[in-house]
């Protein structure tokens, strides 16, 4: 066994042999695999291995087709069979919200080429006999979808990764994993001990137990999971070919031809946690005793839906453990905190996924990055505050019993909170707050006549609708009061803060106390890895506010430049909360608060100062992300609830009121602001996004050599501000959300990356990327809302204040 390795991946599943095929890939040989067992062991060896290419995030999209596409091609490279079958996939709508999403995804594959598309009834029958297909309001058809072969799959990227250098040990358990004072890591085994730059802990069903050798912990939870087959069906015998698979997720359930019978699982209400302490270390090819009463349901309406499996007599049944994360996505990246440290843990569709999934860690690892923008998938989307036990399961029970029910825009879901909350949060309640869920905080999504409401959930205009309309209307008219203590704060302080400032953010820092700039954080393929607002607050000392549920994931930027000697860099997030203050006449609201003058001349546009509101000592910035005249106030967070009211009893007078997020969403998009993981990722360039001129040239900053090469070229697609004509979006009820593709005729150009309706302008309206050259301001394209065309044009400016002069006023 080799003493030295770039890497070591612990664990030899499916996603361990590939995270290890795909570094020998991109170029790293010296790579180790340490597998406790025999390869497949724990949830792979059982896993019913569908493959699919279609998600409603377009780059899970995206790697799942190349995941696909590469079985083939693994099986010509090694000589190993990964036993794919791909007889294709029905996807089935038993109700107009899951047509909607059909329709979108449908769209969706016209604009990235893939093959997904609404057939009839008749060629479903002559695709699949056996199935009844009353009460279906719309069939998708995916020639490539079908199954593999778990173990042959892995074995296959086992053999991939030998071929190119790669070391594999079975029956090798890692008992220590020590890091070293430079970062490095010592893997302990009982066959010796390995000098790795990288820990990958790809350990499926025991990935808190290999993450808590490193002192890290992990919010996973396993459970059970059930499907059966069954005997041979003669009508299956008689066929002289494969049958597509069904994906009837309204039924519930899965499924597909296995031999000459069939396969079906299910993802019951009645769900059951396993492993809750720890899993056995003793636990390999396992399996869990038939219960089959549990997924009773989903089999009755499978049997209705193919009246074939009431008639068959069930051959085998598979009740395995899978193990999950909060959300159900792959806790994948390094570790923020601990340099060195991989984690790709919680994968589900483990045999969609697990190409793609190999391929992103080891770009990240070969290159620093990823390529596309997989903050859906990053570690760092949860903080440390995830990991409580009760929230864990409260989140997995909820996405295990819901796994086939569709996530809407805009969904809250209700599991395992309230987690983390406010001083004001009870307060908000009791004023009609409906709140969501921002990195663990409850946070008001808007506001209702009453204490208790919920929101609906669909693609159409829902119950908030209306409601957020009229805070729009009151902050525009007069003024509202939003609370933006989900904005991430820090504060740099010493002699050296300027300078340390200066060599992370694009931008040159405020020369001037009290003001404030807008900058770019850029990425290591030089993309916007963030935006932020800095302040001079004094002349040692910046407060920066950038977006709340990015603070463990800029970290890793932060992190990457050592502070000056005597410079601190601290997030004051969980001590600062705020609030805005905008519209026509926020001015005299505030005014009656201070005895600060707020009037232009003393407290212009981009400016700060500390004042004194209601005896609350607040930091002021006179910023607004509604793109209306306004300031941002930040307080201690023990004094949130004193200045809460006071603004609320300040506001009566002028008729103003508390806004939420949504309405937040709307107005930004009005004035064409771009926000952070919609509009700014990494994948965009800062010349595309209009922040090109944020970055400063003649200075040093972090990654300014990719930002120089990419900005070099010419924009590869363009940000653009979109009308949809409002006969369209009110015929359907609708508006963009996010991810609608964009036509000119029966081309594609672009996509929608965040979409509202424009309550103050009487517009609804999309931001979104359309392919340079292809559209420019005034052209007429079409946005695939709900899967359908509905016309639109692209805007030469924003439609509210496009000169900034109420912004500046």
């Amino acid at each position: 066994m080799k003493t030295h390795a770039q890497a070591v991946v612990i664990g030899g599943g499916v996603i361990g042999c590939s995270i290890l095929y795909h570094l020998t890939k991109l170029g790293w040989n010296d790579v180790v695999l340490l597998e406790r067992d025999e390869l497949t062991s724990g949830s792979t060896w059982h896993a019913a291995a569908n493959i699919h290419g279609l998600h409603d995030s377009a780059n899970i999209s995206r790697l799942q087709h190349y995941t696909m596409k590469l079985y083939n091609e693994l099986e010509a490279e090694t000589g190993q069979s990964c036993g794919v079958f791909q007889p294709g996939s029905l996807y089935l709508a038993q109700t107009e919200a899951r047509e909607h999403q059909l329709r979108l995804q449908a769209a969706k594959a016209r604009l990235y080429g893939m093959n997904f598309s609404e057939i009839t009834r008749e060629r479903a029958e002559e695709l699949h006999p056996l199935v009844n297909f009353d009460g279906i309001r719309c069939i998708m058809w995916e020639p490539d979808g079908g199954n593999v072969d778990p173990s042959g799959v892995t074995n296959a990227y086992a053999v991939g990764a030998r071929q190119k250098g790669a070391e594999i040990n079975r029956f090798t358990p890692v008992t220590a994993t020590v890091q070293q004072p430079d970062g490095t890591w010592i893997v302990e085994t009982p066959k010796g001990n390995i000098h790795t730059e990288w820990v990958i802990n790809a350990a499926g069903l025991w990935g808190r137990e290999v993450a808590a050798l490193a002192g890290i912990e992990l919010p996973l939870q396993p459970t059970e999971h059930q499907y059966f087959v069954t005997e041979t069906i003669a009508e299956i015998d008689a066929l002289d070919r494969r049958l597509p698979s069904v994906a009837d997720r309204d039924g519930e359930y899965y499924l597909r031809q296995e031999g000459k019978g069939l396969l079906i699982g299910a993802y019951e209400r009645d769900m059951k946690f396993w492993a809750e302490e720890g899993t056995p270390l003793d636990f390999a090819h396992d399996l869990f005793p038939d219960d089959l009463e549990r997924i009773e349901d989903n089999m009755m309406r499978a049997i209705d839906r193919v009246p074939v499996v009431g008639e068959a007599g069930i051959k085998r049944v598979i009740n395995g453990p899978m193990i999950w994360s909060p959300d159900a996505n792959v806790i994948l990246g390094p570790v923020p905190e601990l340099k060195g440290y991989f984690c790709c843990n919680g994968i589900i569709p483990g045999f969609s996924q697990s190409a793609g999934m190999g391929l992103m860690v080891a770009e990240w690892l070969t290159t620093g990055e990823m390529k596309y923008d997989m903050f859906a998938w990053d570690i760092a989307r949860f903080g440390l505050w995830a990991n409580d036990r009760e929230f864990v399961k409260a989140k997995v029970q909820d996405q295990y019993a819901h796994r086939f029910a569709i996530h809407y825009p805009n969904e809250e879901r209700a599991a395992g909170r309230p987690l983390r909350t406010r001083p004001v949060y009870g307060m908000q309640r009791e004023m009609g707050a409906v709140f969501g869920l921002n990195y663990g905080w409850e946070h008001p999504q808007w506001f209702a006549d009453a204490p208790g409401a919920k929101d609906t959930n669909g693609f159409t205009r829902q119950n908030w609708w209306g409601p957020v309309g009229e805070e729009c209307r009151m902050l525009r008219e007069r003024a509202g009061i939003i609370d933006i203590s989900n904005f991430a704060k820090y504060r740099c302080k010493g002699t050296g803060a300027e300078a340390w400032l200066n060599s992370v953010f694009a931008n040159t820092m405020p020369k001037s106390v009290g003001r404030s700039c807008l900058t770019p954080l850029i990425s290591v393929r030089g993309g916007i890895a963030g935006d932020a607002t800095v302040t001079r607050v004094a002349e040692d000392e910046f407060w920066i506010v950038s977006s709340g549920m990015a603070e463990r994931y800029h970290k890793r930027f932060f992190d990457m430049v050592p502070l000056p000697q005597g410079t601190t860099f601290k997030s004051h997030t969980e001590a600062m909360c705020g609030f805005n203050v905008a519209g026509p006449r926020s001015r005299q609201l505030l005014q009656r608060l201070t005895n600060t003058s707020l009037a232009t001349e003393d407290f212009p546009f981009m400016r700060s100062q500390r004042i004194e509101l209601a005896g609350v000592d607040c930091l002021a910035l006179r910023v607004s992300f509604t793109g209306d005249l306004g300031w941002e106030l930040h307080c201690a967070t023990e004094y949130q609830e004193t200045l809460y009211r006071a603004l609320l009893d300040a506001g009566k007078e002028f008729g103003a009121g508390p806004v939420g997020a949504r309405a937040l969403m709307s107005m930004r998009i009005e004035k064409g602001y771009g926000s952070w993981s919609r509009e700014y990722s990494p994948e965009y360039y800062p010349h595309e996004v209009g922040l090109g001129p944020l970055c400063k040239m003649g200075k040093d900053f972090l990654h300014k050599a990719a930002a120089e090469r990419v900005m070099a070229e010419p924009p590869r697609e363009q940000l653009v501000l979109i009308h949809i004509d409002e006969d369209a979006t009110g015929a359907s009820n609708a508006d963009a959300t996010g991810g609608e593709p964009i036509f000119k005729g029966d081309r594609p150009v672009g996509r929608v990356t965040s979409g509202t309706y424009g309550y103050t302008v009487g517009m609804s309206l999309a931001l979104g990327y359309v392919k340079a050259g292809t559209a420019a301001p005034g052209d007429e394209v079409a946005v695939m809302v709900l899967g359908r065309p509905h016309k639109a044009r692209i805007l030469h400016e924003p439609p509210f204040d496009p000169s900034g002069e109420k912004l500046r006023a």
